[in-house]
């Protein structure tokens, strides 16, 4: 994905929330500069919303693993289901508690294709050509998902339905919306929001939210 033109400056959507409230309280759940969203799920993305039909959907884990291997929408929902109960956070400062969300560890995923010795960083795709790096240990041993439910509910395209990567540990831009597959790398390769940017690892404790932080 290029960087942001005239157009894609008018695609980007916006809700209330974005524009932050200042530092964070006492809450000691909250990362430094954070508040609390409380029921409200801010919406934020650099593209249209697209509408992406469960029929013709698939998630594509390839790049330096054994055994590439894609799935379609039910031989991913036959695998062994997997929760996250918690919280997220977003760059734009806002975080959200309490969110449950269901769908397939990444881990799962990877019993099915492997890893090779030389993979040390993933590249997350999106159906859209949306993409954002991550550190392979960022994505293992129960701290990334692929989910499709949230509080119960199916997510809505908005909130990046029919399913998005789910890395909660990190900031939300690295969750990326309408999943379409990783791709395991032995160097690191910068997605949309890092060429711009935002920092390559996002850890909201430490407050990376730019490059240089």
């Amino acid at each position: 994905m290029t960087a942001e033109t005239p157009e894609r400056q008018r695609q980007m959507v916006i809700t209330r929330g974005f524009a932050g409230r200042g530092r964070a309280g006492q809450d000691p759940r909250l990362p430094p500069g954070q508040y609390d969203a409380g029921n409200s799920w801010p919406v934020l993305h650099a593209e249209a919303t697209p509408s992406i039909d469960t029929a013709t959907w698939t998630f594509t884990i390839d790049g330096l693993v054994d055994t590439p291997t894609t799935w379609t929408w039910d031989e991913i929902h036959a695998l062994p289901g997997d929760r996250y109960e918690g919280a997220i956070h977003c760059v734009t400062t806002w975080s959200k508690f309490g969110m449950t969300f269901d769908g397939v560890s990444i881990d799962t995923l990877l019993d099915v294709t492997g890893v090779r010795d030389d993979a040390a960083y993933v590249l997350a795709r999106s159906h859209t050509g949306y993409t954002t790096n991550l550190p392979i240990e960022d994505v293992v041993d129960g701290r990334a998902w692929v989910v499709w439910d949230v509080d119960g509910a199916p997510l809505e395209d908005v909130h990046g339905g029919p399913a998005r990567l789910l890395v909660p540990h990190l900031y939300f831009w690295k969750s990326a919306k309408w999943v379409s597959g990783l791709k395991f790398l032995a160097e690191d390769q910068q997605g949309f929001w890092e060429r711009n940017g935002y920092h390559d690892h996002g850890d909201p404790w430490l407050e990376q939210r730019y490059q240089g932080d």
